[in-house]
């Protein structure tokens, strides 16, 4: 579904005058303390968030799934409902494909679709963490790293037809989380299985044009608990140093032992050239997926504090790709994800307002008090003004959420799809 203009229009003429006011408060604080909020907002059109085509229907776990009504059924609805999240928050410009799941079944079509709704196809994913009904071999004791050479085959040659969908859909990139691991001490020979892994990535990187990347995620635990083949940063990080120049790490928030320092983990990643992409969630133990900022706001902004001082600082490193990689088990998801694009976008904002002069000279100087002062007044300024203004400028919404539950936009695709209806790929 598409939203009308006049809505638009309407719901934001609202609050105009005390939106004009908040902004300009804002804008005189900004102003004399050296930034430019017009540069801060072109910055930020830069940062289009990908939506995976999974995370638009109700998640579960194993004991459950409660669907929430008008999901969507095909990877046409999936497109409509990115293409109206993008609409809202004009933050969402890209769509992240899950291959077997969304398939296209013409891409010529699927493309000219995107199109109308001003979306991308952002990096391609593969899955061999499961068996699919038409599979000949079962990727149950591993794909990529598995024992024998004919289960290796079938994986390297399923991700080799996730690019080739790729390249007929305009994407540039693509994405392989690695499921596998063993659960027991001696299941498995260690070294033998990274070897086997590194090798099966190097098929897989002669097979992408020149003009693509290859992430390679991590995770340290689970669907396997003692060991996975490709288990934190700097296992990513060998991989793709050994696979080529276009490989790279992807980080993932929820992919850590608690109270990991994730930002010295990206700090890391981009002094080397190495931080391809970026995947956004939240969690409180491992890897739970909710939604973005709700658990670690000021982790959120220490993140972006280091990509904005490292990219600055070491321009060998790639543009990243950012994704929300969240599940709804709960909640609305097209609700949830418009609450994770305001985090991140806020986020984002609070980062680009530090006085990064300021903080290198107390840095240099040891003063820990100075250095934290600043980070907390980037932090506690509060930067909702501009992401609004950012919205309203850009022909979206200055309140996505608020706009969402005023229209009744669940309802309406209850109407047009069903109530009973689940999410494909799931």
């Amino acid at each position: 579904m598409k939203i009308h203009p006049d809505d638009i229009t309407t719901f934001n003429q609202a609050d105009e005058n005390q939106r004009a006011e908040d902004l300009d408060f804002l804008t005189r604080r900004l102003t004399s303390s050296g930034h430019d909020p017009d540069k801060i907002l072109d910055r930020l059109s830069d940062l289009q968030i990908a939506i995976p085509s999974w995370a638009l229907g109700s998640g579960g776990t194993r004991f459950g799934r409660f669907p929430i009504g008008g999901q969507p059924r095909n990877l046409d609805e999936k497109i409509e409902d990115v293409g109206l999240l993008h609409q809202l928050s004009q933050m969402a410009g890209n769509i992240s494909l899950h291959i077997p799941w969304d398939i296209p079944d013409d891409t010529e079509r699927i493309k000219a679709l995107a199109a109308e709704y001003h979306l991308t196809f952002d990096a391609m994913n593969s899955n061999t963490f499961q068996d699919q009904p038409d599979q000949k071999l079962s990727y149950k004791f591993g794909s990529l790293s598995h024992t024998d050479p004919s289960v290796r085959k079938q994986a390297v040659e399923h991700n080799k037809q996730v690019i080739d969908y790729g390249k007929s859909l305009g994407s540039k990139s693509m994405t392989v989380w690695l499921a596998d691991g063993s659960n027991h001490p001696g299941q498995t020979n260690l070294s033998a299985a990274l070897k086997r892994t590194g090798d099966s990535l190097a098929e897989i990187y002669a097979h992408m044009p020149a003009d693509w990347s290859l992430f390679i995620e991590y995770k340290p635990f689970e669907p396997y608990f003692y060991s996975t083949v490709i288990p934190d940063w700097g296992t990513s990080y060998l991989l793709a140093s050994e696979t080529g120049e276009r490989a790279y790490s992807l980080v993932d928030l929820g992919h850590h032992l608690p109270n990991t320092n994730i930002e010295q983990i990206v700090a890391t990643l981009i002094s080397r050239g190495k931080l391809g992409g970026f995947h956004f969630n939240d969690s409180k133990y491992a890897d739970d997926d909710i939604t973005v900022g709700s658990i670690k706001p000021y982790q959120l902004f220490l993140i972006f504090m280091e990509i904005i001082q490292g990219t600055a600082t070491s321009p060998h490193n790639p543009d990243i790709a950012y994704m929300i990689d969240a599940s709804h088990n709960l909640k609305d998801p097209l609700l949830d994800l418009l609450e994770s694009l305001d985090a991140i976008g806020l986020a984002f904002l609070k980062a680009s307002i530090i006085d990064f002069e300021a903080l290198s000279d107390a840095q240099n100087r040891n003063d820990i008090s100075r250095s934290s002062a600043i980070l907390q007044d980037a932090f506690h300024t509060d930067v909702r003004p501009l992401l609004r203004e950012y919205r309203v400028r850009k022909g979206g919404v200055h309140d996505p959420i608020r706009f969402y539950a005023e229209h009744n936009i669940r309802e309406q695709l209850i109407r047009n799809r069903g109530k009973n209806t689940l999410a494909t790929g799931l």
